[in-house]
């Protein structure tokens, strides 16, 4: 068992090593470059398309509407790498790791904005007649036959990573954290965690959507509100955390208080991992949910999708590692979900690290949710819809064993499936980069050309 915990732990440092951080920020400043930075540009259209597809309008297809399809993403992304995944980048690699979190998600909202795209251009219907889309199918239809087997390796690596990544891992973080902050048995977590998951995913992508559009909203505002509130405690430190980020983003951190310090390669190194981690871009992991949602058009799917990793990262994990910054609490030589709850209970004594518990237990519970339908769709791309019951089946008997469970090895496991999923999705953006640019450009020259005819009517 030493040798395969070793053996994956060296496989681990090989997948998040420089190389695939290269990879990972190479393609999104590639794609955003060859966008002419349009992603940033279209930040505001974005959100106007987000805000129109709340509902389903007639002509479009699909099954949930794109407000809920991104939901749905965010459902995924938005877990405890918001919490306990930027307080480790923190921890591991000092303030100047949250800088390049930040670079990650520029870049990244290339990166999803493309993913989300070809998932849409390229999807299918299956036998049900439900849309099904995701980097397995924008290979097989983009690339062809030729390329089929980089498609099933990305669907093998999803549809296990899914299992720990989307599952364990976030229930066992619900229940250490229950535990150490209330007092609640770690079964009593796992038995009501197993109820709940399994109303709603044996539902299917319809009910995961509406659960996701009535929690996710709620919880990611009502997170940022309470670290604001923190921020204002701290209003004269902020000044000197944006210093610490930067300073330590270009220069290696100082060892201070429980702090050992870092140099900048590991700064680097746990900002990009924790971030792509976190919001997921350049796994393709977003793409397989907005192919459900109802659209017309794979370009306005992808300005919405992009969103998911500007909320996610730049505003979420951007809250939590300033308060964590500010809080001055990231010396004190702990880690995690620990570290963040510290931050927030040094501002709100009492009631702090209660609050922050409650945001991580609301975190993992949707992201359960939302990867639970990545991974049913890999396993529908791998052996057919005959995989829909036994996988829900075993996705909700999962939920126990990760509450009561050691998951060090799991996690490890699933860590690097995780980063393993990002090497066929990266390849496949790369090669079908042309098309990217095509349908970006016939739709903003459509676009250009509706609004001169408006502008003439009006005249």
């Amino acid at each position: 068992m030493e040798y395969l915990q070793g053996l994956v732990n060296d496989l681990n440092g090989i997948v998040w090593g420089a190389p695939m951080l290269v990879m990972i920020l190479g393609t999104g400043l590639f794609l955003m470059l060859m966008l002419r930075l349009m992603p940033l540009r279209k930040i505001g259209a974005g959100f106007g398309l987000m805000w129109q597809g709340r509902k389903k309008n007639a002509g479009e297809s699909g099954e949930i509407s794109p407000f809920q399809a991104l939901m749905t993403c965010l459902a995924a992304t938005v877990g405890t790498g918001n919490i306990a995944g930027v307080a480790t980048a923190i921890f591991m690699g000092g303030p100047g790791a949250l800088f390049w979190m930040w670079c990650t998600a520029l870049v990244g909202m290339a990166t999803k904005y493309s993913e989300v795209l070809l998932a849409v251009h390229f999807r299918e219907k299956d036998k049900e007649g439900e849309h099904i889309g995701g980097p397995m199918y924008a290979i097989k239809n983009g690339l062809g036959r030729n390329w089929a087997w980089l498609g099933f390796l990305f669907a093998v690596f999803g549809g296990l990573a899914g299992f720990g990544i989307g599952n364990m891992v976030q229930v066992n973080s619900m229940a250490q954290a229950l535990e150490s902050t209330l007092q609640v048995p770690t079964w009593v977590t796992g038995v009501v965690t197993t109820v709940a998951v399994a109303l709603v995913t044996l539902g299917g992508v319809k009910r995961i959507g509406k659960v996701a559009e009535a929690l996710v909203p709620f919880m990611c505002v009502t997170y940022v509100i309470c670290s604001f509130i923190v921020l204002c405690l701290n209003i004269s430190e902020i000044p000197h955390a944006f210093s610490l980020i930067f300073t330590y983003a270009f220069t290696p951190a100082a060892a201070a208080g429980g702090f050992a310090g870092s140099a900048v390669m590991m700064a680097i190194r746990f900002g990009v991992a924790r971030g792509i981690f976190s919001n997921e871009a350049g796994l393709g992991t977003a793409g397989i949910a907005q192919a459900a949602g109802t659209t017309n058009n794979a370009v306005r799917s992808g300005l919405i999708g992009m969103l998911g990793t500007f909320i996610d990262t730049l505003i979420v994990c951007t809250a939590t590692g300033l308060v964590i910054i500010s809080s001055g609490v990231w010396t004190a030589g702990q880690s995690g979900a620990a570290l963040s709850a510290a931050a927030f209970e040094s501002a709100l004594p009492g009631f702090g690290g209660v609050l922050l518990t409650i945001a991580l237990v609301v975190f993992a519970f949707t992201t359960i949710l939302g990867w639970s339908y990545y991974g049913e769709k890999c396993w529908i791309y791998l052996v057919g819809r005959k995989a829909v019951l036994p996988f829900r089946i075993f996705w909700v008997v999962a939920v126990p064993f990760g509450a009561i469970t050691q998951l060090d090895f799991a996690w490890l496991v699933a860590d690097t499936l995780n980063g393993l999923m990002a090497i066929p999705n990266l390849l496949s953006l790369l090669l079908l980069s042309p098309v990217i640019l095509k349908l970006t450009r016939e739709y903003f020259a459509e676009d250009s050309e509706s609004e001169s005819v408006a502008s003439e009517a009006t005249e």
